[in-house]
């Protein structure tokens, strides 16, 4: 089924800029056939963003061969629009080799390409969204931070580790680069998965309340099936039920879960501006509740869908 157009952007909101990755996933099933997918977690995000309606740019890096054109054609197609220097002629695509063995776990080898340019933040940047391999691949990790900290005099930042454990190094070296980032940003979303990595032993409330002291005023954590905790600041914390839609496959859950709840904030006001910061830093259990609605409602979309889809507005 072809995907439904996204919403048009509205002019007087903030830009929305996310940094990251996107490669190209090259599957070989024990057969031998081998399919490729465009994917990366960043990506999706992008995409998420844009097909709930908002002005949604991308700095990444692609090369010029087939595969990047076919990675810019897809993000461009669903709304996102890439940031110069995305596109390098130095290199190829990234890529990343899995290959199936007879009962479906997947061995992984990665190929990839970060020496990431200046992002050039456009006019009316509000809002910087940044996650996984691209905020610890060196050299283009550094230049992460530094949009980071240059959105955040006019704007706020939303973070996702979405930890990749057999390519960012040593856990206690991706805990530490994990913490500097959570200290840039207002809003930081993980799984438990990450946290059982980063954190062994502790639990959601433990690391959320951690967080909060590096500077994050929303904290939040999806449990799998188990649904949703978040932490707001002063303490508070809530808990939801995860969709009871049919599992097609969950690939992409997680991202279309992070774009709903960056979208659900930025319409509250929450994200978006130097203000947003403010309002956030005060928000309650209450004030957050429509976007983690908006996030389980989007990621609910996806899992029953094959492939990392994103819902529009309408959908949802």
């Amino acid at each position: 089924m072809p995907e439904a157009p996204a919403a048009p952007a509205t002019s007087s909101a903030p830009v929305v800029v996310v940094v990251g990755e996107i490669l190209v996933d090259i599957v070989t099933q024990p057969d031998g056939h081998t399919a490729e997918h465009v994917g990366g977690s960043p990506a999706n995000v992008a995409i998420g963003l844009a097909r709930l309606g908002h002005d949604t740019r991308f700095a990444t890096l692609v090369g010029t061969d087939e595969r990047g054109a076919r990675c810019e054609a897809h993000v461009t197609q669903r709304g996102v629009r890439l940031l110069p220097g995305s596109v390098s002629e130095d290199h190829p695509t990234s890529t990343a080799l899995a290959t199936l063995d007879a009962h479906g776990a997947a061995t992984y080898v990665f190929d990839l390409y970060w020496d990431l340019p200046e992002v050039a933040l456009p006019e009316g940047t509000g809002h910087l969204h940044i996650g996984s391999i691209g905020t610890t691949l060196e050299p283009g990790e550094a230049e992460v931070t530094q949009a980071a900290r240059r959105v955040r005099a006019t704007g706020t930042v939303s973070y996702d580790p979405n930890v990749r454990p057999t390519i960012m190094g040593e856990v206690d070296d991706v805990r530490s680069r994990v913490e500097e980032l959570v200290s840039l940003s207002d809003v930081v979303k993980c799984s438990d998965d990450d946290l059982d990595w980063l954190y062994p032993g502790k639990t959601p409330s433990e690391v959320m309340a951690r967080w909060a002291g590096l500077g994050a005023s929303l904290s939040v954590v999806t449990l799998g099936p188990e649904g949703v905790t978040w932490r707001v600041p002063g303490g508070a914390e809530g808990r939801a039920p995860a969709s009871d839609t049919p599992v097609v496959d969950t690939v992409g859950a997680g991202d279309s879960f992070m774009a709903g709840l960056v979208s659900g904030l930025l319409d509250e006001g929450l994200l978006g501006s130097a203000a947003a910061r403010e309002r956030l830093a005060a928000a309650t259990l209450d004030d957050v509740a429509p976007a983690i609605t908006r996030a389980l409602a989007t990621s609910g979309i996806t899992i029953g869908r094959a492939g990392a889809y994103g819902p529009t507005r309408e959908e949802i």
